[in-house]
């Protein structure tokens, strides 16, 4: 289970479950993510909530010999982008609800796109009508501002301007495994690669991380719900997947569906 966060300014609120950590902290749960070093029970926040962002597992390296994965999986794209840039209007099944949760854990953020952007198109595109509010939005954005002075500190540039020629902070969801699957809640978890590269001649480093989400049916489409990813962790504590990646023999072992793109 994931690490207890005091602040945002951390490297893995820079990423998709960071994001997510602090949209379910501000409505009132944890989130059950992190590396398997990790340990601790996920409990409801009460006035001043915590989120477990998702850590990266400090002692993964992928083999070097590749083992083909057991189950793939081509999940269906949005059938359209919404304003904020953000693909939406996923199938009605558990194959669309997991490519839903998979969107809302895929950031990108360079160039010009910062932290705010990345963070305010997620909770605006994804997160369930219940948990939004005009006062969580603003607490989303302001924790926003203070990672992204941090992140353009780490990398040597003045806070406002763009992040240096080539660098990024991107994670894309490669694994999945369903949890509990209904007609209108589905409760899956992801496994994440997280790439951070602080210019054109950096070396990129790689982190491996798992989070646990579940989305609900709401208006026509998928949605982050805080209640039921509270009611996910209650069932899935005691059997959180291993963090492996694909091409590692124990990613078969774990349950893990590798994801394909689809054409």
């Amino acid at each position: 289970m994931g690490r207890t966060r005091g602040t945002w300014n951390t490297k893995g609120t820079w990423l998709a479950g960071g994001v997510l950590a602090a949209v379910l902290a501000l409505t009132g749960y944890a989130v059950l993510a992190g590396g398997d070093e990790d340990s601790g029970t996920p409990s409801k926040g009460g006035s001043t909530p915590s989120a477990s962002a998702p850590g990266p597992s400090a002692t993964y390296a992928p083999p070097n010999d590749w083992t083909e994965p057991e189950q793939w999986a081509a999940l269906p794209r949005g059938e359209r982008t919404d304003e904020r840039g953000s693909q939406v209007g996923y199938p009605h099944t558990t194959e669309g609800a997991v490519a839903a949760a998979a969107a809302l854990n895929t950031v990108s953020i360079e160039g010009g796109r910062d932290t705010v952007d990345e963070q305010l198109r997620i909770y605006h595109s994804y997160v369930s009508k219940a948990d939004q509010s005009d006062a969580h939005a603003e607490e989303i954005e302001l924790a926003a501002i203070q990672t992204d002075k941090s992140l353009h500190q780490e990398m040597g540039v003045p806070v406002g301007e763009p992040l240096p020629s080539g660098a990024y902070m991107r994670s894309n969801v490669i694994g999945f495994k369903v949890v509990n699957a209904s007609e209108d809640e589905v409760s899956v978890w992801l496994l994440s690669r997280a790439a951070q590269k602080g210019g054109e001649t950096a070396k990129e480093s790689v982190d491996y991380t798992r989070i646990l989400n579940a989305v609900v049916w709401e208006d026509g489409d998928w949605k982050l719900s805080g209640a039921a990813t509270q009611r996910a962790m209650e069932a899935a504590q005691k059997e959180q997947p291993k963090i492996v990646a694909p091409g590692d023999a124990a990613f078969n072992t774990a349950g893990w569906t590798a994801i394909r793109e689809a054409s």
